[in-house]
């Protein structure tokens, strides 16, 4: 079964490129949390799980979290991370 990370700095439209962002800046958003990450994630049909007191490498300071995604073997993690992103842009609208 294959396993993707989505770490919430992946799509934090605060941090720049060389500190972790995947997205363009017009899918990121402003401190997305875990809970938002996760419901995006099971909008698109895959399985979230959530771990808390995780803390991304470039950052290991803040323990913001991450979301474990299972069960994506018929998409890229890009893919994965792009359509995650624009649905929480969708939700936060």
């Amino acid at each position: 079964m294959v396993e993707n990370v989505i770490w919430p700095a992946y799509l934090d439209s605060t941090c720049s490129r060389a500190d972790g962002r995947r997205v363009p800046e017009d899918l990121a958003v402003d401190e997305p949390t875990v809970d938002e990450i996760a419901k995006a994630v099971q909008q698109i049909g895959y399985d979230a799980i959530v771990e808390r007191d995780k803390s991304y490498s470039r950052a290991p300071w803040d323990e913001r979290g991450r979301v474990v995604v299972r069960g994506a073997e018929d998409s890229t993690k890009n893919d994965l991370v792009q359509a995650v992103a624009a649905y929480v842009v969708a939700m936060r609208e």
